[in-house]
């Protein structure tokens, strides 16, 4: 049986080109595609960052109650289907999701045993230079990335483990430590965070 484990940040965090450089090094990680009602971006491909339906297909699947977790981010809604990744874990395979803190929480809940990270910028300068840099948002959607990003960030103590992205290379072995069953350094209880999340988040 593999292991579970949920990967969460806030939008410019770095996640994603995290989980694309874990999934490149280690064959045998598998991810799970979640369900989404946004549409795909220009070099999205169906199956492979999102399986896209419609809101009346989401709203069907929740019915049937095909989705280990689901939940509204921004205008959107996104679910990972339960039957996708308990296949995955019976093989053998160790399953990660890429999902935010809100789906995180249900995972929890449903499967006790996963292991949860959570991904944080080093500022949040850091944060804005990355969101701008990906040049697929509004200004408006970008300030309002931000804005949420405070209300992501608070829940950090909800994770077994914090990985701060501040150099990519030194993230991307923290998060693969995790994954190996170490990274006791790296817990979210250690004291260090502190001082950290309260320059992270805006009161407010």
């Amino acid at each position: 049986m593999g292991k579970l484990f949920v990967i969460s940040a806030p939008s410019g965090a770095g996640k994603t080109s995290l989980v694309s450089s874990l999934l490149a090094a280690r064959p045998s990680l598998k991810v799970s595609v979640s369900h989404t009602t946004r549409k795909p971006r220009a070099n999205e491909v169906e199956g492979r960052e999102y399986y896209f339906v419609t809101p009346a297909q989401f709203r069907e699947l929740i019915e049937q109650q095909a989705f280990l977790e689901h939940a509204r981010v921004f205008d959107n809604y996104y679910g990972t289907g339960a039957a996708q990744v308990r296949d995955k874990l019976a093989a053998g395979n160790h399953v990660l999701l890429e999902i935010d803190w809100q789906g995180a929480r249900q995972v929890r809940r449903a499967m006790p045993d996963s292991i949860s990270i959570f991904i944080l910028p080093p500022t949040r300068a850091a944060l804005e230079q990355r969101l701008r840099e990906r040049r697929t948002d509004s200004a408006e959607t970008i300030a309002r990335r931000l804005a949420d990003a405070s209300t992501d960030m608070s829940h950090y103590n909800e994770f077994d483990f914090v990985v701060v992205n501040d150099r990519f290379d030194q993230a991307a072995v923290d998060v693969g430590a995790i994954l190996d069953g170490g990274g006791r350094d790296l817990r979210a209880s250690r004291s260090e965070l502190k001082p950290l999340i309260k320059t992270l988040v805006r009161q407010g």
